[in-house]
């Protein structure tokens, strides 16, 4: 059986230096990365990962909790995730919570069952207990980030865009194009950055000397089918929208659905544009106009973030803020 001194051996270097080659890779040089790890394939050594793990009290294992596993929107955040997870031999777990506090605790419960070592939350929910308007965090929380989503009163490390921000430009986009009865149809009102959505919606009317109309405001829960609902809704008043910026792409979709079957042309009688960029944006008929987030970025940046903590660092930045793109298609057009 081959031992990690044989690995040792064959590489010209320590036991300790293959030791710490296998669990920080990260800490030592590509030349004698390369070289352990080719000793490795060489000979077949496989380390026993479950000891060690035993006894450094590491599973190496990350939980990802998911709102809804079925919306595309996450599926580049935990491909993003994932990549920096593997380079330095973390596994993850997606844990399919659908909002429900029951499905989030008994997957944050891993953690305190030494099944796993930190926390990434991509909804808005945290798994643990805490005390409103508390400035740090709990001391007695495992390693625990978000991404996209956070929370408005406690300074949990997370990674996302300037929500605000990304909403004015799409809502200044069609005020460009010469549009004024822009509707919203905004996500969960419990989400912050649905919030943040609805702030810089109402942010780029005012800032163009327009009022903010509660009735051209639709409350949906970013499904097709209440991008539909709320479109339908908007179409049948008496002073319908000539354009429609969405929370997400998905009830963007529901929306140009719902004016297709209004017998609305788009963008000749509608303009829409969405949030997210997902990968569907690029193939509706017509290409949806869109706030792209670099959800693989995202992904990324939130694990290394887990990382540090993993190692007992603390982040030097509590929110990461990353750059959004507006990415116009043919969805949005001049007001004829």
């Amino acid at each position: 059986m081959v031992t990690i001194k044989d690995v040792a051996k064959m590489a010209g270097v320590s036991i300790a230096t293959v030791s710490r080659t296998l669990a920080e890779p990260d800490k030592v040089s590509e030349k004698t990365r390369k070289k352990v790890m080719e000793a490795v394939e060489t000979s077949g050594y496989v380390a026993n990962t479950l000891a060690r793990n035993f006894r450094r009290r590491r599973s190496n294992m990350v939980v990802v909790l998911v709102p809804d596993i079925a919306n595309p929107f996450f599926s580049n955040i935990i491909q993003g995730i994932e990549r920096v997870a593997s380079r330095h031999q973390y596994r993850i777990l997606l844990g399919d919570t659908q909002g429900e506090q029951e499905r989030e605790q008994a997957y944050a419960d891993l953690v305190s069952q030494r099944q796993a070592d930190g926390v990434i939350c991509l909804g808005r929910n945290i798994p643990f207990r805490y005390r409103k308007g508390r400035k740090t965090l709990d001391p007695d929380w495992p390693p625990f980030a978000m991404a996209c989503e956070y929370h408005g009163e406690i300074p949990v490390p997370t990674v996302c865009i300037d929500n605000v921000a990304a909403a004015r430009d799409a809502v200044n986009h069609l005020l460009e194009l010469g549009h004024q009865r822009i509707a919203y149809v905004n996500g969960p009102s419990e989400s912050p950055l649905c919030e943040d959505r609805l702030q810089g919606y109402e942010q780029a009317l005012r800032e163009a000397g327009l009022t903010v109309e509660p009735a051209l405001i639709k409350q949906g829960d970013f499904t097709l089918a209440s991008g539909y609902d709320c479109t339908a809704a908007l179409l049948a008043s008496a002073n319908p929208p000539t354009a429609l910026f969405c929370a997400n792409d998905e009830m963007a979709i529901g929306a140009m659905q719902a004016c297709h079957a209004a017998g609305l042309s788009l963008p000749g009688d509608m303009s829409v544009v969405g949030f997210d960029d997902i990968g569907f944006a690029a193939y509706t008929h017509p290409r949806l106009t869109t706030v792209h987030q670099p959800r693989n970025r995202i992904g990324e940046q939130v694990m290394t973030m887990m990382l540090a903590m993993l190692a007992g660092n603390t982040p030097a930045d509590s929110r990461i803020v990353l750059p959004h793109e507006l990415v116009v298609r043919e969805s949005s057009a001049a007001r004829g």
